[in-house]
């Protein structure tokens, strides 16, 4: 079996991570039993101050014959941020339908966490973030801008066929792990959009009679996430809210370079899309030393996509062998002193 897959490097320490995750990539296909053809794109900030855009006109019809898209990050200091999330990564995850962003919070053995009291593995919970509208849509607008009178309106649009892909996928994740559910909303203060959502989980909920179900508000979340993160399963939340939990899961886990993502498409009709949480990183882009262990577990994600599992389990396994050797090379956000490619060689003994 050969797999096709799209490599956007993007920007920053993206180029980097996704480089040196290649041969991992590679190595661990190998031993799998199947290959793995990769098709490099260029696009994204460079591409924008030389031409004006992320992407070509056609770059959707060029991904979507691919199997599997591996994204490294977006970002640039002289491009502001709407610019590039709009002009790369949310286009990809709307056209292709990538519905579902799948983000999960593990504490390794052998990584410290900020937090006093946790050991490794006392942490382990997975976020379910909605992933193509909530807070994210392009509804809205600016106008008279520069007046006194300017305004802005933003809109969050939650659709019933979105909120139930996605609440129905954490259900389906917590009955398979320790059937605890925790439904993240802000509904005190929306009541339109958020009432909404929390009531698709509670007619959802009445299908999955053996999944507990905790309700939160967003800041209370937050503060629990620090408090006891050690009680969370999975958690769902929207567009937003996913994103910033999933940010503060990182830290208290040990780092943003171990936290993994996937965008999925739930039908499987067109391909899904794997990437590190972590940005472009201008401040150590070109040091050698950014963390490509995030890299790597969402290439583990992509093959456990894929139906990969043995291939899935060997990454996710390597990198937790890693994590747990205290004699093993860790870059400097882990504590270390060690770059990239040291970290790349050393794993690649593992597998």
């Amino acid at each position: 079996m050969t797999y096709d897959i799209a490599l956007l490097p993007g920007d920053g320490i993206g180029v980097e991570v996704v480089d040196a995750t290649l041969p991992i990539l590679e190595d661990a296909a190998e031993r799998g039993g199947f290959s793995v053809e990769t098709t490099r794109y260029d696009w994204g900030s460079e591409r924008y101050l030389q031409e004006g855009a992320m992407m070509p006109a056609d770059a959707i019809e060029t991904l979507e014959g691919h199997d599997a898209i591996l994204l490294g990050a977006v970002g640039h200091p002289d491009i502001p941020d709407h610019v590039t999330l709009r002009g790369m990564m949310l286009p990809i995850r709307k056209a292709f339908d990538q519905q579902v962003c799948k983000r999960p919070s593990v504490l390794f053995e052998g990584v410290e966490s900020p937090l006093r009291g946790y050991e490794g593995e006392d942490i382990d919970f997975v976020v379910f973030r909605e992933n193509t509208e909530g807070e994210y849509t392009d509804a809205g607008g600016h106008e008279h801008q520069g007046y006194a009178h300017e305004v802005a309106v933003q809109t969050a649009i939650y659709t019933r066929q979105g909120t139930e892909a996605i609440v129905r996928e954490a259900f389906e994740a917590a009955e398979e792990r320790d059937g605890r559910l925790t439904n993240v909303t802000k509904s005190n203060a929306q009541a339109h959009g958020m009432v909404f959502w929390d009531q698709i989980v509670a007619e959802i909920a009445e299908e999955y009679p053996e999944v507990t179900v905790e309700r939160l508000l967003v800041d209370a979340a937050s503060m629990d996430l620090v408090r006891r993160p050690d009680e969370f399963d999975v958690i769902v939340a929207s567009n937003l809210f996913g994103d910033i939990l999933t940010d503060l899961g990182a830290i208290v886990s040990g780092s943003m370079g171990l936290a993994p993502s996937a965008n999925i498409n739930v039908e499987g009709h067109s391909p899904s899309m794997f990437e590190p949480v972590h940005g472009s990183a201008p401040d150590i882009t070109g040091e050698g030393v950014a963390n490509p262990l995030a890299t790597v577990l969402s290439v583990s994600m992509l093959f456990d996509h894929l139906g990969e599992d043995d291939a899935a389990a060997n990454l996710w396994n390597a990198v937790a062998s890693q994590l747990a050797d205290d004699g093993a090379p860790r870059t400097p956000d882990l504590g270390g002193a060690s770059g990239t490619e040291s970290v790349v060689s050393d794993l690649r003994t593992r597998l």
